[in-house]
């Protein structure tokens, strides 16, 4: 028996109609769940789901506030229900000219921080460092700060930039610059030809297969938080995600959830 045929998942009816919602976001998830959306339509005749993605936006703010059903995050919330549909790498990411091609995760602690200023210090050329840093409302940053464990600590002189796909291009080409994204919008910039290169960490490749066993730590889950109260349309679509043909569509550029052969239900934040 198939996990969405014991599980029940329960998601709200905040606005929009019953044949309707509404999914919020402002990260690198936005294509996978264009493609998510337009293929629930599809067997869904009849339903519509509308994408609300702002690279400014606060999506958990809207779910709270009633004004969208799903906010498509990377971390749990308290009072909304979490439902894990995807793992992703977070890729540390240099020009591909660069000689530094692995590192520490107390490196990348310790660069990010400020504490390395100079690419000379991990083995690299004697220039600095550009530290192209993301959004504080986008949870690739959040993260990344976690899971190094430098939580407010990157330099405000940080060059902020909102897509991955951009900072990946600012990358590229410059020697002094360092950036992080989504490991899935790398990779995909990587097999395009784009001139950059993944840094290896504690001697860990970042790629799909090391991020799914576990062994590469900077990672991710993609989630989609809702509040509890049910709502049909929304909860036809938290399933058809982890459905064999919404995994199929998710694998695209991330991870299917690891968990969802071993009956993983959606968990409440506390």
């Amino acid at each position: 028996m198939s996990i969405l045929a014991t599980t029940m998942i329960l998601v709200p009816s905040p606005v929009a109609t019953s044949n309707s919602i509404i999914i919020a976001g402002n990260g690198p998830e936005l294509p996978t769940l264009e493609r998510l959306a337009r293929a629930f339509e599809k067997s869904h005749l009849g339903s519509v789901i509308e994408i609300q993605w702002d690279q400014y936006s606060r999506p958990i703010e809207l779910v709270k506030e009633g004004h969208a059903h799903f906010a498509v995050m990377g971390r749990e919330e308290p009072g909304l229900t979490s439902i894990p549909i995807a793992l992703d790498g977070i890729a540390v990411v240099v020009d591909f000219a660069n000689p530094v091609k692995e590192v520490t995760t107390g490196q990348v602690a310790a660069i990010f921080s400020g504490k390395i200023r100079r690419w000379s210090e991990v083995g690299g050329l004697d220039m600095g460092i550009q530290l192209i840093d993301r959004p504080e409302n986008q949870h690739i940053r959040q993260n990344f700060e976690e899971a190094l464990g430098i939580v407010g600590q990157i330099p405000k002189s940080a060059k902020v930039i909102r897509s991955d796909q951009e900072a990946i291009s600012t990358v590229a080409g410059s020697l002094k610059a360092v950036t992080y994204t989504s490991l899935g919008v790398a990779l995909e910039a990587v097999t395009y030809g784009v001139d950059v290169g993944l840094l290896t960490i504690d001697q860990v490749e970042p790629a799909k297969e090391t991020v799914k066993n576990g062994s590469y730590k900077l990672r991710r889950p993609v989630l989609l938080l809702a509040r509890k109260e049910p709502n049909p349309l929304a909860q036809a679509f938290a399933e058809f995600a982890l459905s064999e043909e919404g995994q199929a569509i998710v694998e695209g550029m991330f991870i299917p959830y690891p968990l969802l052969d071993k009956q993983q239900k959606p968990r409440s934040g506390q």
